[in-house]
Parts: C-alpha cells; sequence; structure tokens
C-alpha cells in the first residue's frame, strides 16, 4: 500500500532544466524500479499539478511546466498517455482552464511534450467509508478516469495549513467551487485537515514528486516570496513526503495540520523511522505563518464579550489593500460564507462571520489581500 511506503527519495537539482530534471527523477525512482514499477503502457496518466491560480512559474505559486513536462516525456516514453490537470479555486470550466493552462506554462507544456490537457469538467460522487470526517466526496472525474496518478505539488508555505505539500495538493480532486462547501463544513483546521486526508485517501495518488527547485516561502500559497531549495522529492506515500518537506524548511512536522492528523491516524512516521534515500536533508530558514489555533477557545463556549475579544485580539484577518484591489469579485465568488462586498474603490469582509480559510487571499490574482496575524496570536499561537 503506497501509504505504508516510508521512503522518500531526497534529489539536489538547482535548475529547471527539463532533461536535468529528468536525469534527477530516473535516479531518484530507481529503489522503486524506475517509472515502469508504476506506469504502464495505454495507461491514462494523471499529472495532478499545482495549478492553484493563473499565474506565470516564475511567480513560484504553481507547479513550474519543466517539472511536469519531464514527468510528462517520462511517461509517454514508457508508452502511456500522460495527461495535465487540476481544479483551481474558482468555477472550473474552459474559460478558467484555458487562462490557467495558458498562464502557468501547461499549454506550452503539453505541445512539447505531446501530452493532453483536462477538459473534462463533470463531476462523480464517490463514497468512502474509512473517511474520518467525509464519507461522501465528490470528484473530478478527470481523477476517478486516470489509471495512474502522479501527484506533482509545489514546495510552499500556506496561510491556513502552515504548509502545503503532496496531501493538501490532492484537495485539487474537488471541483472548483465545491471547495468552498467543505470549507464551510470544516470550519475547526483539525477537521478540514482531516478532510484533505480523507480526499487523499480516497484518490490515492500512485507517486508524489515535490517541486522543490524554487518553493514559495511567507504568506502563500500564491502570494508569498520565492526561496531557493534546489531539492526535488520523491515518494508513493505523499504523508512521510511532507515530513520530510517539513524538516527541511525547519518546521516542527506536528504544527502542519494535515501531518499532525496523518500521525493520529497511523498514516506517518517519527522523522527518524522514515527512510531518507539520497542526499542528506539541508535545512533552510524557511519564513511559514503562524496557524490559527484560537478556535480551540472559542469551542468553549466562553462569554460573548470574551468571545469577541478572542476573535479581534488572537485571530488573523484578511486586509484589503485598495490600493491593489480592481474589484474584479474574485474574493466575492470564492468566498465559501459569503460575507465580502464591494465598498467604494475596494471590498471588504465582515470579520465577525469570516471563517478564516483564508480563500480571498490565496486566490486573489492581483495580491491585494494581505492576512493580519495579531501579535498576542502570533506568540499564544507560534507553532
Amino acid at each position: 500500500m503506497a501509504f505504508r511506503d516510508n521512503r522518500v527519495m531526497l534529489l539536489k537539482c538547482d535548475d529547471y532544466d527539463v532533461q536535468l530534471i529528468k536525469e534527477n527523477i530516473r535516479r531518484g525512482l530507481e529503489p522503486w524500479g524506475g517509472l515502469e514499477a508504476f506506469v504502464k503502457p495505454n495507461q491514462q496518466v494523471l499529472l495532478k499539478a499545482n495549478l492553484i491560480i493563473a499565474k506565470k512559474a516564475e511567480e513560484c505559486a504553481t507547479t513550474h511546466p519543466a517539472i511536469v513536462q519531464a514527468v510528462a516525456e517520462l511517461v509517454q516514453e514508457l508508452g502511456a498517455k500522460a495527461i495535465i490537470g487540476d481544479s483551481p479555486g474558482g468555477p472550473f470550466n474552459e474559460s478558467m482552464m484555458r487562462r490557467v493552462y495558458r498562464k502557468t506554462g501547461m499549454e506550452e507544456v503539453a505541445k512539447k511534450a505531446g501530452a493532453d490537457l483536462n477538459w473534462n469538467f463533470d463531476e462523480i460522487p464517490s463514497s468512502f467509508t474509512g473517511g474520518e470526517v467525509l464519507k461522501n466526496i465528490t470528484l473530478g472525474r478527470f481523477i476517478s478516469d486516470a489509471d495512474v496518478i502522479i501527484n506533482l505539488p509545489k514546495f510552499k508555505s500556506h496561510g491556513l495549513t502552515k504548509m502545503t505539500g503532496g496531501v493538501k495538493n490532492m484537495f485539487g480532486a474537488v471541483p472548483g467551487l465545491l471547495k468552498a462547501e467543505y470549507h464551510m463544513k470544516m470550519q475547526e483546521i483539525n477537521d478540514f485537515a482531516n478532510a484533505l486526508m480523507d480526499i487523499a485517501l480516497v484518490t490515492k495518488p500512485n507517486l508524489t514528486i515535490m517541486d522543490g527547485i524554487i518553493g514559495m516561502e511567507g504568506e502563500g500559497p500564491t502570494g508569498g516570496e520565492a526561496i531557493k531549495l534546489n531539492t526535488i522529492l520523491i515518494s508513493p506515500n505523499p504523508c512521510v513526503l511532507d515530513v520530510v518537506m517539513a524538516k527541511i524548511a525547519k518546521v516542527d512536522p506536528l504544527s502542519i495540520p494535515t501531518i499532525k492528523v496523518a500521525k493520529k491516524r497511523g498514516l506517518v512516521y517519527q522523522l527518524e523511522d522514515i527512510e531518507i534515500l539520497g542526499e542528506e536533508v539541508e535545512e533552510y530558514s524557511f519564513v511559514a505563518p503562524t496557524i490559527d489555533n484560537s478556535a480551540e477557545l472559542l469551542r468553549m463556549r466562553l462569554p460573548a464579550p470574551i468571545a469577541k475579544w478572542v476573535t479581534s485580539s488572537l485571530r488573523p484577518k484578511p486586509i484589503f489593500k485598495e490600493n491593489k484591489c480592481v474589484q474584479c469579485g474574485v474574493c466575492i465568488q470564492s468566498c465559501p460564507p459569503k460575507i465580502i462586498t464591494k465598498t467604494g474603490n475596494c471590498v471588504e469582509a465582515d470579520l465577525d462571520k469570516c471563517i478564516r480559510c483564508f480563500c480571498c487571499q490565496e486566490l486573489c490574482p492581483k495580491e491585494a489581500v494581505d492576512i493580519h496575524r495579531p501579535f498576542l496570536g502570533r506568540i499564544l499561537f507560534g507553532k
């Protein structure tokens, strides 16, 4: 079972040269018997990239096209068909994906590698009796139609889950705006992390290859800063891969909600039990956001004045920057509780009803949303 494999291959690669990446991936997959151990001739192989937003590769929000091209070419060399796909947070339709594919470089990758782009926007319900919080999950049909899924996440920080890696990248299996429903149903971070784990388990990616050559730190997953990491991580098990990602970033793995719930569910090991193959771990001074755990205090049914103080003094909140906002409406459309409205030359959110999912910051194409994290909250919930 892939999620029981405790091996992670750590490769050093300092350039987005397609041939160099292919050589590294070939070498990195040798302990598992090569890519042919996962991919057979005539199979439909989904390359599940991180295409969260229509941004250029150099903005570091999405999986670099050179990584996707390298894997696509390796898949095609085995006589299989590579299909590039993802479902970002906005509407999951042709006009949206055409813009995303073009801006992220995937359109060009498909031409160069002879791969296909996914144009199937159908949805399919899936039952999962083993789910911790999700027993029924709606997936994009492009996920269920694939014979093999190769998960291609980006090494990034994340405003809600601290870091986003192999497990969270499979949230892109949920079609577009349906993601908002999951945010509304699972407003507490541990519940949401368990939902992400349920989705990863039901989609069962066969192999995860992480783009960590240049990652994103700070206010990720779309508005952070580039950081050179010179790393590619490979494992059939996205859970243990994420632990090694955390180690490289000098972040306590158990401060990342998806790793925390994975450990509770017996899907992840202590770092010393993970077999790291290839290169030695090189740690970086990586800037990761503080996670909002104040909901645990609010759960205690505090008196209304105290609960209001906790909300205003401890909890992070979105700040909309008038000098960057163009009132495009993406934040309004993507907000799960629908509490963002236009006002003057900008927008504002009803913070009393804000669920702190930060979809507004994640999906803003103009980086017009900052997350203000109160000093006291950072002190209390710094991990």
